[in-house]
């Protein structure tokens, strides 16, 4: 979306035959697409940074492997940042970028969706 629009004009555009490959809810799921994603992004929402056993831990099923990849495919796309510090013992964190951040309004809305139709069992 170019310009700024009501739910109404976006809800009017999905339904007509403008919205096609290059819609950006299309391309926004497939970027957040990936079982551990939305995840990693939502854990990087809570806090400035996290380093990699910090991830693992709030996320235990997680196979170091698929959070290795994850965290790399979240850097390529510029979700994230990786800092490594050269110090003894080394280590390395992950943070949002802006472009991450701005996902944060997302989340929002999310939560306030579930609070609204998810009942607490």
């Amino acid at each position: 979306m170019k310009k700024e629009m009501t739910a109404e004009e976006y809800l009017k555009k999905l339904l007509s035959s403008e919205a096609h490959g290059d819609c950006p809810v299309r391309k926004s799921l497939e970027l957040l697409n990936g079982k551990w994603r939305t995840h990693i992004i939502y854990e990087l929402c809570k806090r400035p940074s996290c380093r990699f056993g910090e991830l693992k831990k709030a996320y235990p099923r997680i196979t170091n492997t698929m959070l290795t990849t994850t965290l790399r495919d979240l850097e390529s796309l510029g979700i994230i940042h990786r800092e490594q510090f050269n110090e003894i013992p080394p280590h390395t964190e992950y943070s949002l970028t802006e472009k991450g951040k701005a996902l944060f309004p997302v989340f929002f809305e999310l939560a306030k969706w579930g609070d609204t139709y998810i009942e607490e069992e």
